[in-house]
């Protein structure tokens, strides 16, 4: 991979991670609910669960769904279904007197981690990246390199959404203003089904 590919990548690795999607949605309402460092562990579980899955697809993974292509309408569908139950916790996170409820937790690592999994923009982010980015001559080095890369600039940039969500959280503090902020989360997080569903 030559400097000024490695530069283009860095621009598409940094304009798809900061971009809105289902995981920054999410990463905002739990820093607003949960506050930054208790998020960490989302955040964490984002980034890993993109280098994996770039990794994964990098080294042949896109050569089953070549071979059983009933297999992504499957995880499409599954992913769908959880992004609804992970709306549907968001818009319940609050009670209506504007506590958290006890039974709310910020998503875990492993949560997060499978979740990229089931998640269409990150499935677009890691096979765009393998697909363009990757010359088939250092084939496995440069997915090496890509998914380092990735992970190191989509860290930075779902944290600011999380971080975006803490500082917020002082400006939320009536009940009415955080159960309509999560609302509003959940409803967005909904609407991001749109284009995997339309198809």
């Amino acid at each position: 991979m030559t400097i000024a590919e490695l530069s283009a990548f860095c621009l598409y690795a940094f304009v798809t991670s900061i971009t809105p999607g289902p995981n920054n949605s999410m990463l905002a309402s739990s820093g607003v609910n949960f506050g930054f460092y208790r998020t960490l562990p989302h955040i964490l579980g984002v980034s890993c669960g993109l280098c994996l899955m770039i990794l994964a697809i990098g080294l042949g993974l896109e050569r089953i769904f070549q071979l059983y292509p009933m297999l992504f309408p499957l995880v499409r569908l599954t992913g769908a279904c959880y992004l609804i139950y992970l709306a549907w916790r968001i818009a319940n996170a609050v009670a209506p007197s504007g506590a958290i409820r006890a039974s709310a937790a910020p998503l875990g690592y492993w949560g997060a981690v499978v979740f990229q999994w089931l998640n269409p923009k990150t499935w677009l982010m890691a096979v765009g990246s393998v697909t363009v980015y990757a010359p088939a001559q250092h084939h496995f080095r440069d997915v090496a390199l890509i998914a380092l890369v990735f992970t190191l600039i989509n860290a930075p940039c779902v944290s600011a959404w999380a971080a975006f969500g803490s500082m917020l959280k002082n400006r939320l503090g009536q009940p009415q203003r955080l159960l309509v902020f999560n609302r509003l989360m959940a409803a967005t997080l909904v609407l991001t089904l749109y284009p995997l569903l339309a198809r």
